[in-house]
């Protein structure tokens, strides 16, 4: 960098969520490096330098690292060899937040058994199988209708709901075709009825912990499709869920910032997932704070304080997805969606579309979240993706 004595960090996933990171990285100086399993994504776009690596390959990945010598190794994926991170971690590496933290919440045992056995956190009653005879055992009881998902997987793929035991061959296909890793192990949970469900942005760092504005959202298919913040909750939910989100991110440790998913329920406030690194519901915060969670996450990395994150504006985001798989497409209609006021827009520059996947973020700021959700839905609505 020009004669620059700087830090560098290495991206090992580079979709959306990393391109952000890599930008708040270089805004402090930072030298970035960007990984993934595929060329031209979108964080090697703004990177200084970036390679394609099977990330799941131990010594492909432990290679890579050698070479480069990262002082900051920032997973942005679960499908990453996290053995080997666990590794190079004892041998002086630094893995934000920790390598322990990227291996249990790789999959959805590990971070479920911390959750729920040893921490006691709330939440719903939960089964694994390995086997579709375990999966039917495992309904039983449960009972229906409950969540099957598969160990590891990402926005939503192969997650389903199964309303009764005739839905369970067609649930474990799902979730043999979304997981990742060649994982065959699901998991089979209650169906919790909830009012909302939020993520609470927690960040550790010198400065201590602290939380963004809960932000609310809706998914589809277990993946989210349009989120706000502020999220109307009373005191005493916030308070639950300000003290889940300590639990665990003090039990994972590091420091960074944390998307802790939690359902808001007449009973009180339960634990869903959690993710040590930005989450996607959060690039709402491009439009509401004066921090958004990439700057904080890049921050709380580098050691530097994080004395206060101010929420400026009540704000939504609203994703755009591709309906076909192509590898050459156009997004129209960005000038249409920028006449709608307080707009932003977000196009990720994703190589190729798949069905389902995001390839751009409609951002509005307004007055009220309610006007906030209606302006970031009609911006959305003016962008389609196209194909040649």
């Amino acid at each position: 960098m020009n004669g620059l004595q700087s830090k560098t960090i290495m991206m090992l996933g580079s979709g959306e969520l990393g391109k952000e990171v890599v930008l708040e990285a270089q805004r402090l100086g930072v030298k970035t490096i960007a990984v993934d399993r595929y060329e031209d994504a979108p964080a090697m776009q703004a990177a200084h330098s970036s390679h394609v690596v099977n990330m799941l390959d131990g010594t492909a990945l432990r290679a890579l690292i050698e070479q480069e010598k990262p002082d900051f190794i920032i997973p942005e994926i679960e499908a990453i060899a996290t053995e080997t991170l666990i590794e190079i971690e004892k041998e002086g590496f630094q893995v934000v937040p920790t390598a322990n933290a990227a291996n249990l919440t790789m999959d959805r045992e590990g971070i479920r058994r911390l959750a729920s056995e040893t921490l006691g956190l709330p939440t719903a009653k939960y089964e694994f199988a390995d086997t579709l005879d375990e999966l039917k055992a495992a309904i039983k009881t449960i009972g229906t209708p409950c969540v099957i998902k598969p160990i590891m997987s990402s926005s939503g793929k192969g997650q389903s709901i199964c309303r009764s035991l005739d839905d369970a061959e067609f649930c474990w296909n799902a979730a043999m075709e979304g997981g990742r890793a060649q994982k065959t192990r699901v998991i089979i949970e209650e169906f919790i009825t909830f009012e909302s469900e939020i993520t609470l942005l927690t960040v550790r760092s010198v400065s201590g912990t602290a939380y963004c504005a809960p932000i609310g959202h809706i998914q589809q298919d277990g993946d989210y499709i349009e989120s706000w913040q502020p999220h109307n909750m009373t005191t005493g939910q916030v308070e639950q869920a300000k003290n889940i989100a300590k639990k665990i991110t003090d039990a994972l440790g590091g420091f960074g910032l944390f998307g802790v998913e939690l359902f808001i329920t007449k009973k009180g406030v339960y634990f869903s997932e959690v993710s040590p690194r930005p989450h996607d519901t959060g690039m709402v915060t491009m439009a509401t704070q004066d921090l958004s969670e990439f700057a904080i996450h890049i921050r709380a990395v580098l050691g530097y304080p994080v004395p206060e994150i101010r929420l400026l504006s009540p704000g939504a985001s609203r994703t755009v997805k591709a309906w076909e798989e192509k590898s050459s497409y156009e997004i129209s209609g960005v000038e249409k969606a920028l006449e709608t006021p307080g707009t932003q827009v977000r196009i990720f520059g994703k190589p190729e579309t798949k069905t389902g996947r995001r390839m751009a973020v409609v951002l509005n700021a307004a007055p009220s979240v309610q006007e906030a959700r209606e302006l970031a839905e009609k911006a959305a609505s003016a962008i389609s993706v196209t194909y040649s």
